[in-house]
């Protein structure tokens, strides 16, 4: 009979920085996510979670393609009757520069429990400066 592996979790957690700064949202997030889901590793199981961690810095110097800063709209609705708000790239990334890499990687991770326990694993940062230089990540080069 043939017997299943399952390899065991992993209990070091990995941590991994990301210059946001002149990268494309895109391909940003979806290098991030694939990362924090773990399939940059060779025993990758879909159902375990990945003791990878992700700090991006400069997230408010993240580059978007063609004319959607002006095009692209966030929305965002406190469950009230007439509370629906709307706002373009550009307001959202003055305003809160962190919401825009989080709410893109968030929307690329599985909608189940271990996606929300995942997405406790990215920190994400507007300038250079992050509180984690103790954990020494490793620099994570994009492709």
């Amino acid at each position: 009979m043939n017997k299943t592996f399952v390899p065991k979790q992993n209990k070091i957690s990995q941590w991994y920085l990301i210059d946001a700064k002149n990268q494309t949202l895109g391909r940003l997030s979806t290098r991030i996510a694939s990362t924090l889901k773990g399939k940059n590793n060779c025993n990758y199981t879909p159902h375990q979670i990945n003791n990878a961690y992700i700090i991006i810095i400069n997230a408010k110097d993240i580059l978007i393609s063609g004319s959607k800063k002006s095009q692209k709209l966030y929305y965002r609705h406190s469950g009230r009757p007439g509370s629906l708000k709307v706002e373009t790239f550009e307001q959202l990334q003055k305003r809160i520069p962190t919401r825009i890499i989080e709410k893109s990687v968030k929307g690329m991770l599985p909608k189940n429990t271990l996606g929300r326990q995942l997405f406790r694993h990215l920190k994400v940062y507007p300038g250079t400066f992050h509180p984690h230089c103790s954990q020494k990540p490793t620099q994570l080069q994009l492709k």
